[in-house]
């Protein structure tokens, strides 16, 4: 029992260091995303729905950087556990050739065919032409992003979390004031709107990325060796490969299919678009810590698995599982309480508020399936280095069911807006009962090191 209990201090206290400086992150990331929808919504209503719509690139990206950062945090963890510090910088050299070359291809797009991606989100020409001059701009932050978020995923990896935090923490301040100053036109600058934030958000990855570049130069236990970029290692290559690929699928599967939920209301209307833009910003609020606990989870059951420790793993896990569920459960009241703020962070049309009011309500219990279903797939199934499962589960949820309800409800049955968003937030809550099952064979349990 003594054993037993002490396990479990350490397990909470370690939680806690990790998990703490991801959750600030999550709200600092959370806050910038919140300044964009007021200052833009206090610019215009058609400002906020270019932005909103145009961002969408921008997430899309963000989930191919979360499935390169998957694949690393799952193998280097690991190598973590083991203290093999030379293959944990060979593990993020593959992750920045793959996240150059990718992020070079959305910057190409971004920059040179605009309107091609504001296309495909809406078919109004008024947000097409305010969205192409935001996404000319911020097309260059997506090559820095492409090193900088590498790297710090991999900090992550090896628990240097606060410093990961504190540089994401600087750039998304920084962020945040270059958007008042470029949008309003303070200091004497001329007024910008949409292509404000656009600027703001290249010069705060440009600096993030700067501070990424001087840690290298002095943090000795890893070393960022660009070498390593382009240096062959089949075997590790292959781990990679395999282990990453499926989270990578599954977070750009996922993400995509989000963004066909832009889509679709994207064609419902600009007020349907105006509504979401202020419940993203409600959602991601009500689930930060959760994926922060995610994130946690993924790190210290990883070291735990390289380590050899596997008899607590399971204990772990389970854990883990218990405190997500009530940080979901509080997540769905903090939206609650915070409803009034959510209603007023934008001038809204009144059937733009109609509809935010609904939303809010129908997410103040989706962000506890969310919760759940992202610590378990994101978090302790990929700890052993099983993301092919999660990959398959959120595939057929999101393109077999939640997609084509949506697609259908909207334009075959021309259900009422709120109907076609009620039905596809049904979408956490079919998978979950196929998760649960999955969790309980424990078949995700395993070792995914080599010895080179």
């Amino acid at each position: 029992m003594e054993i037993a209990a002490t396990r479990q201090s350490t397990f909470y206290k370690d939680m806690f260091r990790l998990a703490l400086p991801i959750v600030i992150q999550n709200l600092i990331t959370t806050a910038v995303s919140s300044a964009d929808v007021i200052m833009l919504g206090w610019v215009s209503q058609t400002a906020l729905s270019a932005g909103s719509l145009a961002s969408q690139i921008m997430f899309i990206l963000n989930l191919v950087y979360s499935g390169i950062a998957s694949g690393v945090i799952m193998l280097a963890a690991q190598y973590w556990g083991k203290q093999d510090t030379e293959t944990i910088e060979r593990i993020m050299g593959i992750g920045m050739r793959l996240s150059i070359l990718i992020s070079s291809l959305f910057f190409v797009l971004a920059c040179f065919f605009p309107r091609l991606l504001m296309v495909i989100f809406t078919s109004d020409q008024e947000l097409i032409t305010a969205g192409i001059p935001y996404l000319r701009i911020v097309g260059i932050s997506y090559l820095f992003m492409s090193i900088s978020q590498v790297y710090l995923c991999t900090m992550r990896s090896i628990e240097r979390v606060i410093f990961a935090t504190a540089t994401n923490a600087s750039a998304l301040g920084l962020n945040i004031v270059l958007n008042a100053v470029f949008i309003f036109g303070l200091f004497g600058l001329p007024k910008m709107g949409i292509v404000g934030v656009a600027m703001a958000t290249t010069i705060a990855r440009g600096v993030e990325l700067a501070i990424c570049l001087l840690d290298a130069c002095r943090f000795k236990t890893i070393r960022f060796r660009p070498k390593t970029i382009i240096e062959r290692h089949k075997l590790l290559f292959q781990d990679f490969i395999r282990y990453s690929l499926p989270a990578f699928g599954n977070e750009v599967s996922w993400g995509v299919a989000f963004s066909m939920y832009s889509v679709i209301m994207g064609h419902l209307g600009s007020d349907m678009v105006a509504a979401n833009a202020v419940v993203i910003v409600a959602r991601n609020l009500g689930t930060v810590v959760c994926f922060g606990l995610a994130n946690a989870g993924a790190i210290l059951l990883g070291k735990s698995i390289g380590a050899g420790f596997m008899d607590t793993v399971k204990e772990d896990s389970t854990r883990f599982c218990k405190i997500t569920f009530l940080s979901g459960i509080a997540g769905g009241i903090i939206i609650f309480l915070l409803r009034p703020l959510f209603m007023n962070m934008a001038d809204l049309t009144p059937t733009a508020q109609g509809y935010l009011s609904t939303m809010l309500y129908i997410n103040m219990y989706y962000v506890l399936g969310q919760a759940m279903n992202t610590t378990v797939i994101c978090g302790i199934f990929r700890s052993g280095g099983d993301s092919r499962w999660g990959f398959l589960c959120d595939f057929i949820d999101m393109w077999l069911f939640a997609v084509p309800l949506g697609f259908i409800s909207a334009f075959l049955l021309k259900l009422p807006p709120m109907w076609v968003y009620f039905l596809i937030c049904l979408d956490e809550f079919v998978k979950m009962p196929f998760i649960y099952r999955h969790y309980k064979s424990y078949k995700w349990l395993q070792n995914i090191t080599r010895d080179f």
